[in-house]
């Protein structure tokens, strides 16, 4: 860890090595990825006895199987004998059959088959010849995996989210479109666009017309909180960063929410949510006073879930939601935005192989769907994001990411200088990652920091 200080980094300064250097990336392969908790699936990638799904990070694959017992649990993907890899992609098995030498492993990490294991006489022994096991946890609906058996228990290592974000109940979601691309990037520097607000005044200027856009930001252990200013309701209204302009109607904030959440983003907004804030035009005046306004179009999409189906979580407050804040940032490498309650969009980052110039970006659009009636959804992946049909906010964002990443090789840049109030997640994401770097089993699961007082001047 030498030269890589967690004291470098300051709440308005991290250092560009973090994003650039070469010996960092081998620093997280050999004291990151195999020491933390990541998601290597969701749960319905594996629903039933036998089921797996491989997933690949730096030069380490896992499969994660679902045994016939219905236990979830992962192993190492590689055969003890030579090391070739036991599974590709997905699929379901009783057995993973090594192609080179057909020694065989039933989908609970035991030995089955040696063949000629006479030859061997008395030298291997069970635990020469089961799989390695890897710890494995659920949360959220998500696997998540650790490669370091004296890890702390995952329901610890997520809080203080956890506790902030349990009564929404994402494990009831389920996927509405899942895309993954190759971002020339580095994973921090593609994570980093999507761990703060502050970049939306400019990247996604055209949300202004509806959003109070001046955003806060806090730690919470070793995670990131990110949400907005001035209260524990949605930041509808006009940005005071536009010229003034009397809109008399609040209704027309939330169709404009609505209308550029269905079209530009295509996330983080049901079907029936949609079409629920459009019956404030028939069933709320112009003239009524915002908070009519809110509470109106909040019953309407409640009133939506309960009649189609899909239900609502028990206990929400308005308290309980603004405190879960509308971004979390969650160690090393997920974030998650829930403005709305029956829909999410989750993000996860990892390097492209062992490339520490490219990213793997996966995107997760999640609903609250009826029962039985979740959509079966492809997977799809490319290699250019412009292949991928992505909506605009995300090619916003896109257009951005590699600009950064070359940006920061220039001779004449030192370091981010993120904003002490509205990114403080990101220098946090970084202190807290050096600090892992230097000891893994460093307990961070603390209470959130005080909030950081918001300037006078904000937006």
């Amino acid at each position: 860890m030498a030269g890589y200080s967690p004291e470098e980094v300051r709440d308005d300064y991290v250092p560009k090595a973090d994003f650039l250097d070469r010996r960092f990336h081998e620093l997280e392969k050999e004291h990151l990825w195999p020491k933390v908790w990541q998601i290597a699936c969701r749960e319905d990638d594996v629903p039933e006895p036998g089921d797996y799904i491989v997933y690949d990070i730096v030069d380490d694959s896992i499969i994660v199987v679902r045994g016939e017992d219905g236990t979830l649990r992962a192993f190492h993907n590689t055969c003890p004998h030579r090391g070739t890899l036991l599974a590709e992609g997905k699929g379901n098995t009783a057995q993973f059959v090594c192609s080179f030498h057909g020694w065989r492993f039933g989908n609970d990490g035991r030995n089955v088959k040696v063949i000629d294991a006479q030859d061997w006489g008395t030298c291997l022994s069970r635990k020469d010849t089961d799989l390695v096991p890897v710890q494995v946890g659920a949360w959220g609906g998500f696997v998540w995996i650790n490669m370091d058996p004296d890890c702390q228990p995952l329901d610890r290592f997520l809080e203080p989210m956890k506790a902030r974000c349990e009564l929404f109940e994402f494990e009831k979601l389920s996927p509405a479109w899942y895309k993954t691309v190759t971002v020339p990037a580095n994973w921090k520097t593609t994570l980093g666009a999507f761990t703060e607000f502050y970049h939306v005044q400019t990247t996604h200027a055209q949300m202004l017309t509806y959003t109070k856009d001046y955003s806060i930001s806090r730690a919470m252990g070793r995670h990131g909180w990110i949400s907005y200013a001035g209260g524990t309701g949605l930041p509808v209204g006009r940005s005071s960063r536009l010229p003034p302009k009397d809109v008399s109607d609040f209704r027309e904030y939330l169709f404009e929410y609505a209308d550029q959440f269905r079209n530009y983003l295509k996330a983080m907004q049901t079907e029936r949510a949609y079409q629920a804030t459009q019956r404030l035009r028939t069933e709320v005046a112009a003239d009524a006073a915002p908070e009519e306004v809110l509470g109106k179009w909040g019953q309407f999409i409640y009133e939506a879930a309960i009649e189609s189906g899909a239900g609502w979580p028990e206990g929400l407050t308005p308290e309980y939601m603004a405190e879960s804040g509308f971004d979390w940032h969650v160690f090393p490498n997920t974030a998650f935005l829930h403005p709305a309650v029956e829909a999410v969009i989750w993000y996860r980052f990892r390097p492209c192989g062992d490339d520490h110039e490219r990213t793997i970006f996966d995107v997760w659009s999640l609903e609250r769907f009826p029962a039985g009636q979740a959509p079966k959804v492809e997977h799809e992946v490319y290699e250019d994001w412009r292949d991928g049909d992505y909506p605009l906010i995300f090619r916003q964002d896109f257009e951005n990411i590699p600009k950064v990443q070359k940006g920061m090789k220039s001779r004449a840049f030192k370091g981010g200088r993120p904003s002490p109030v509205q990114e403080r997640a990101v220098s946090h994401f970084h202190r807290t990652l050096r600090r892992f770097l230097q000891d893994p089993h460093a307990d961070d699961a603390l209470g959130p920091e005080p909030l950081v007082e918001v300037p006078e001047t904000a937006g």
